[in-house]
């Protein structure tokens, strides 16, 4: 196991979100230089289409999160 790896394993979970946290927040900077698959581009060409015909489809981020919160909902 790398230093890395068994350092990541020692963590908290709450630690262990924190670093997730930081490293989506960091490649999110700069998004271009995160590469694409060609199915990740062909899904994407897609979803901007159905959009573009269909733009009452969209959700707001509160909606999403409404819709997530009483789907796991006790």
């Amino acid at each position: 196991m790398s230093n890395v790896m068994s350092t990541i394993a020692g963590l908290t979970p709450a630690e262990k979100l924190q670093l997730i946290g930081d490293l989506w927040d960091d490649l999110s900077a700069s998004p271009g230089a995160i590469p694409l698959t060609d199915w990740q581009r062909v899904e994407l060409a897609r979803r901007k289409a159905n959009l573009q015909s269909n733009p009452s489809s969209a959700l707001t981020w509160e909606e999403i999160v409404l819709r997530i919160k009483q789907k796991h909902a006790s």
